[in-house]
Order: structure tokens, then C-alpha cells, then sequence
């Protein structure tokens, strides 16, 4: 006697093809089925954020004249025989001190690639160290790893520090997935906690490249985005504990990527993303309800050629912005231009953080106040991390 599943016993011979038939039809149909209530509860968890209030407090600030005054300009240490790096992300820990984090190897997607750290303390950046490969991420998720990219990060004000990778198992980005890393030491180790509930095709083409934005509550926004043959950006909310509570899709343009969030207000949220249309400017949309729903607003006068952005709000409440400036002979990323803006939609020039030739590449950028400086971290040339300090003076200046 045979068994086959989904079908009856095989008796017979002559009752073979119309058994085998069946069986192939139930399987079928219990397929269809997994994937209608695996798509009802991915469906119920993404429009869960329409259920929730975002716990969003600012500090009134009035924004006024700010001096940048650049102070210094360096290369972060390079890990041994990693020709190329790419994707930078720091984020402030106690004490004065940041942490940075990027990916070198050999070229992007290289076999060879890590996710590296390195500690800036006494204005210097020591030594860089190995914090995930391919192979650690395959053991600790329990299956392959065939490529890793962009890290973010966030520490708590207790130093905790929540960093997040985008890993692939099979085929190009558009099939990655976002995996949640903790350390407890400040950076040296790291644990994986989860692969993050995002996408509603089972977590697959989901990435992130820029800063989250801490919530009054503890809890944080982790930006992020979609990009299987449509793209568009997300924003996951997180609590305190570093656990996911809701998800939200931000506007309803399919062609914006990489979405850099900022708070206004304790409930006005703006976010600016990269443009791979061929309206090539920099998208914007804005939340009235601390992020849990978006409406889109019309593009910015900057040009975007779909390059990253990364903005930020200073203490005083005005908001500073990286991107990359498109100049007559030039190529999309041969110029990183440091904008300002009160309102999020008339920006004005403060400076070009690095320009070069046409075809070279100063891309991916983040930034972060410490104090009276600001910090900037970027792609220099594929090559290397390249760090700017800039001392912030609130008493007077351009505004």
C-alpha cells in the first residue's frame, strides 16, 4: 500500500493516473490556501499602522543664522585587503563617543564582503573591526547568505546598539532582506535578534540605507524601502525593547527610494527620498500623524539623478541636508553639497562638502550632531570613508 499526500490509498494500477491527478490538484489547492492566510496576515500587519499613534515629542526650537566652520577632513582606517567600501552610517554613543559602520571588500556584492566598525573617541578613529559576514549571518539564520550591503544604525542613550543589514540569499537586491543585530558592548559583539517583518512578500525586497529617528517613548522610526520591480519607501516603528510594532508605506509613488525622515513638530513628520524616475528631483512627503500615514508633496527644485540623501534637524530646529548636486559637465555623484532649510521645501546652499571630476563618486552620506559639531560620513571614490567635523555656531551665520 502507497500513501501520497493529499490523496487516498493506491489499490489498484488503473486508479493511478486519476489518483496521482488528484493529488497534484490538492496540493494545488493547498497551496493557494497557505498563501491566502500567509497573505491576510501580512496584510493585517501592514495597515496595523493605521490603528496606532506615533509617540512623536520635540523640543520647541525657533530656527535661526547657523556658522559651519570646517575644522577637519579625513579617511576612516581601512580593514586590510578591502580595495572598496561603500555605505557608511554612524550613530552617537555615550560619553561624546560614535560608533561608524560600512562595508568593505573586495567590490559591492563581492563574496568577500564584511560590515566593519570602528570607534571615534579623543578625536581620532581607531582601528576598524569585523562585525558580520556572509558566513555569520548564514549560521546564526540558519541558511545561505549570499551577498550583504548597507548597515544602519541606532544606539539607545544607554549605548545599546540596534544595527540592521541587508542581506540576500538568492538573486540581486531586489531580494533582500533586513536582519536585526544587537550588542550590549558598545559595537565589539553582536548578536542576530530577527529577520524584520516587512514586506508583505514575505519579507523579501525589503532594504534600508538612512538614520532612524528616536521616539519620545525610546522606541525609533527605522526608514527603509521597497524595490521588486516597483519602489517605494517604508517606515518601520520600533519600541524601546528594539521590538517591531508597526509598519507604513510612505506616499504612494512607485519610483522613490531610500527615504531620509525628520521631525518637525510632536506630530509633523517629513521625509525626502531618492528619485529613480525621470523627473529626477528629490521626492518629498510629509505625515501630519507622527509618520503613520504620508501624503505626497511635489517634488523639490534639487536635482536627484537616484542618489541618497541624508537630512537631519540641529538643536535650534533648523534642518540640515547631504545630497548629491548635478553641475553642468559633471556626473550624478561628483559633487555632495551641504544644504539648509526652515521650512523642508526652499533649501539653500552652505557648501560642497567634496567635488571632483566627472565620473568620480562621493555618494551615500549621513550626519549627526555631537555637541556643537557635525559629523558627516561618506563613499569617497568606492574607495574609502571619508569624515568631516563641523563646528556649529547658533549665534550667527547663514540661515
Amino acid at each position: 500500500m502507497e500513501f501520497r499526500l493529499g490523496a487516498s490509498a493506491i489499490t489498484s494500477a488503473d486508479s493511478a493516473p486519476d489518483q496521482s491527478s488528484n493529488a497534484s490538484l490538492y496540493a494545488k489547492l493547498l497551496c493557494v490556501a497557505l498563501l491566502v492566510i500567509a497573505a491576510g496576515v501580512e496584510s493585517k500587519r501592514w495597515f496595523n499602522a493605521r490603528l496606532v499613534n506615533s509617540p512623536m515629542l520635540l523640543t520647541p526650537a525657533q530656527p535661526g543664522k547657523i556658522s559651519f566652520i570646517p575644522r577637519s577632513a579625513t579617511l576612516l582606517p581601512k580593514p586590510p585587503n578591502a580595495p572598496s567600501a561603500h555605505a557608511s552610517a554612524i550613530t552617537p554613543l555615550p560619553g561624546g563617543r560614535m560608533a561608524a559602520f560600512w562595508w568593505a571588500g573586495s567590490r559591492e556584492s563581492g563574496p568577500d564582503v564584511k560590515v566593519y566598525a570602528s570607534h571615534w573617541q579623543d578625536g581620532k578613529w581607531a582601528q576598524p573591526w569585523e562585525v558580520a559576514s556572509r558566513d555569520s549571518l548564514a549560521e546564526a539564520l540558519g541558511y545561505g547568505v549570499r551577498r550583504i550591503g548597507n548597515p544602519v544604525a541606532w544606539a539607545s542613550t544607554d549605548g545599546r546598539i540596534n544595527l540592521f543589514v541587508v542581506a540576500t540569499g538568492l538573486g540581486g537586491w531586489a531580494a533582500s532582506r533586513v536582519v536585526q543585530l544587537v550588542s550590549d558592548d558598545l559595537g565589539k559583539n553582536f548578536a542576530v535578534k530577527r529577520v524584520l517583518p516587512m514586506s508583505p512578500l514575505f519579507n523579501t525586497s525589503t532594504l534600508v540605507r538612512t538614520t532612524p529617528v528616536g521616539l519620545a517613548d525610546g522606541g525609533w522610526l527605522l526608514p527603509a524601502y521597497f524595490e521588486m520591480g516597483i519602489k517605494y519607501p517604508l517606515m518601520l516603528a520600533f519600541d524601546q525593547g528594539g521590538d517591531p510594532r508597526w509598519i507604513s508605506r510612505i506616499g504612494s509613488r512607485t519610483s522613490t527610494l531610500q527615504p531620509t525622515i525628520v521631525p518637525f513638530s510632536s506630530s509633523e513628520v517629513h521625509a525626502w527620498m531618492r528619485d529613480s524616475s525621470a523627473e529626477q528631483r528629490v521626492q518629498h512627503a510629509r505625515s501630519s500623524d507622527g509618520g503613520v500615514n504620508w501624503d505626497d508633496l511635489p517634488a523639490l527644485s534639487l536635482p536627484n539623478q537616484s542618489t541618497s540623501l541624508s537630512a537631519l534637524r540641529l538643536s535650534n530646529g533648523s534642518i540640515a541636508m547631504l545630497h548629491n548636486h548635478v553641475l553642468p559637465g559633471g556626473s550624478d555623484r561628483n559633487v555632495l553639497r551641504l544644504s539648509t532649510t526652515i521650512d523642508g521645501r526652499n533649501w539653500t546652499r552652505v557648501t560642497d562638502i567634496a567635488h571632483g571630476v566627472a565620473g568620480e563618486e562621493f555618494s551615500y552620506p549621513d550626519l549627526h550632531q555631537v555637541g556643537d559639531e557635525l559629523h558627516i560620513t561618506y563613499t569617497s571614490r568606492r574607495e574609502a570613508i571619508a569624515h568631516h567635523v563641523i563646528e556649529l555656531d547658533f549665534t550667527g551665520g547663514a540661515e
